[in-house]
């Protein structure tokens, strides 16, 4: 099947559509302008130019220690032709990269794209099993990984298309001055491992020497038409599925997210999302990049070092879900950090609770800016504008995007105000799913002579021309911002040898916003099996985001009169607070 997205051509300004940006003239988006002009360069290219333009400048502070713009791209360079020379790696093939946030993280992502190859960036609470399918799917011929991550990786060398591994150990990014107290930040334990502290498996060579070895790459002949990432995401049928993106899909993002957010080269921008997700990706990586800003790195979320990190680095641009703002916002002490130098504080996946949200404006001047985007687009499609945000809405359609709300059913459009499913058009969303006709056939439609992606959320669109959420189509647990879907947590528990039937479905979480719950029907075999043996077993075979964190054990499942499973009849009453129907006797 051939899929042809919407593509700006060389030199195409991407424009609000005509008449569909904001109903209500009256509402100012402020300094966002009508429209801009795609970059028709590589992701790679974006530090080849910043490293030109600023080489001495900072592109990453990591627990004190300043790397520069022309260090971290001589980094790159050899890294890349490390790969092409010693690994084999050629253009488009695909190289994982499966790390905690880290300098590490960061260059090995420009170098696969400077070797002309494919990032496929893997959740670091991935286990053996959930990597095997990444790695086998995407036919990844080599790969980056933390040292603390290599036993889910090595065995897969040899075993899989997977030829070599390189590893790194964060703690190598980190100056003896730093290690020794003069960061004055607290560093935690596993950051400070060095390489000479890692036995390396076979199959697997390290970091310093790879870049010891001082090759040097091809010249770079990757083109915006090129594959550069396949991230992966779940669905409702199970597996996970590669996301096909080429170097234009994701700077048409990286580029309109940062111009609708007015970032620059003295913006410092907080890292502390997961770099694996599109989130922290985009946001931590690509967007300061292109802008040939400062990225202010943090490995795993520490409410105390995030504030130490503002406060110290004047960050002025940050990305995070809602609970990460509820715990930071919410920390003793607070009010003795100087946060005066943040001015944009974005991110999706929920709205922020009114207290947080009223404590943002009246002692910092904040507003929560939320977003609206998948794996699918790149991330950025549907933003508040700075200038004129609503807590609890999505936001408008940004540049050159056509959303609309259509009924599921007939793909017709709704008349504004009711409730249909999303669907999007526009140059960041994505080629299709790797090796998934099917899936493509599911999730694309023509409407108007333009391909649209279904999105799968249920929303509606005000007067205004602000999108609002209103439920999902398909079946999804939001934990933290992490997607879990239930049809593969579903597929994982009946491997379960004492686990006849279960069913996966989101209960509320004070801290999470919502977590994995799992209706379970035992074998008749199965013994005195309880719910914290299960949970045990989850733990051990699952990520942990997910996990389930909670465990109901029943005699039966409610089913549908097709005999499918009623899951929907299971999430509506425990959403609900009522007792689970019809599951005794």
């Amino acid at each position: 099947m051939t899929m042809t997205p919407y593509l700006p051509g060389p030199g195409d300004a991407v424009a609000y559509p005509s008449g569909m940006l904001c109903v209500d003239k009256s509402v100012t988006l402020g300094p966002v302008p009508y429209g801009f002009h795609v970059p028709q360069t590589t992701l790679f290219e974006n530090l080849e130019i910043s490293a030109r333009r600023f080489p001495g400048k900072t592109a990453i502070q990591f627990y004190g220690n300043a790397i520069s713009y022309a260090a971290l791209l001589d980094e790159v360079e050899r890294l890349a032709g490390y790969l092409q020379q010693a690994c084999g790696v050629g253009r488009g093939d695909r190289v994982v990269l499966f790390s905690q946030n880290s300098p590490q993280f960061i260059a090995a992502y420009f170098a696969i794209l400077r070797a002309d190859a494919v990032v496929v960036p893997a959740n670091a609470m991935l286990l053996e099993d959930e990597l095997r399918h990444i790695v086998t799917d995407s036919g990844a011929v080599a790969a980056f990984a933390a040292s603390e991550l290599l036993g889910q990786i090595a065995p897969l060398v040899g075993t899989t298309p997977l030829r070599q591994v390189i590893a790194h150990s964060y703690g190598d990014a980190l100056t003896e001055e730093d290690l020794g107290g003069g960061a004055r930040l607290a560093i935690p334990d596993w950051a400070r491992q060095r390489a000479r502290d890692v036995p390396l498996p076979a199959g697997v060579v390290h970091w310093l020497q790879a870049v010891a070895a001082a090759h040097r790459p091809m010249p770079h002949r990757s083109t915006p038409d090129d594959l550069c990432m396949l991230p992966y995401t779940s669905g409702t049928t199970g597996a996970p599925k590669a996301c096909m993106h080429t170097h234009r899909t994701v700077m048409a993002s990286v580029a309109g997210s940062q111009l609708w957010r007015c970032s620059h080269a003295e913006s410092s921008f907080l890292a502390v999302a997961p770099m694996f997700h599109l989130l922290g990706l985009q946001n931590g990586i690509n967007g300061p990049v292109y802008v040939g800003g400062t990225i202010v790195l943090l490995p795993r979320w520490d409410r105390r070092t995030a504030a130490e990190l503002i406060a110290r680095h004047r960050v002025t641009f940050w990305a995070a879900p809602p609970p990460m703002l509820v715990e930071f916002f919410a920390q003793p002490g607070i009010e003795s950090f100087d946060l005066s130098s943040l001015g944009c504080v974005v991110g999706g996946g929920a709205a922020i609770p009114e207290g947080t949200a009223r404590l943002m404006k009246e002692r910092y001047g904040l507003t929560f800016v939320e977003g609206y985007g998948l794996t699918e687009t790149a991330s950025f499609i549907i933003a508040n504008p700075l200038a004129a945000p609503r807590n609890g809405h999505l936001g408008v359609r940004t540049y050159g995007v056509d959303a609309r709300v259509i009924d599921p059913a007939t793909l017709e459009e709704v008349p504004p105000g009711e409730v249909g499913e999303i669907a999007v058009h526009g140059a960041q969303v994505m080629l299709g799913y790797w090796n998934q006709p099917q899936a493509n056939a599911e999730s694309f439609i023509v409407i108007d002579g333009k391909r649209f992606f279904r999105t799968g959320d249920l929303a509606s669109v005000d007067a205004d021309g602000y999108f609002v959420m209103r439920d999902r189509l398909k079946r999804m647990v939001n934990a933290s911002g992490y997607k879990v879907w239930p049809a593969e947590v579903e597929a994982m528990l009946h491997t379960h040898p004492a686990i006849l039937e279960a069913c996966v479905i989101a209960a509320r979480d004070p801290h999470r916003g919502e977590t994995v719950k799992a209706v379970i029907v035992l074998r008749p075999d199965a013994g005195s099996v309880g719910a914290d043996e299960i949970l045990g077993w989850c733990r051990s075979h699952m990520a942990t985001y997910k996990a389930p964190r909670i465990v109901e054990i029943v005699e039966r499942l409610p089913r549908s009169a097709t005999g499918k499973i009623a899951w929907r009849e299971l999430q509506e009453k425990e959403m609900e607070g009522g007792a689970l129907p019809n599951l005794k006797g």
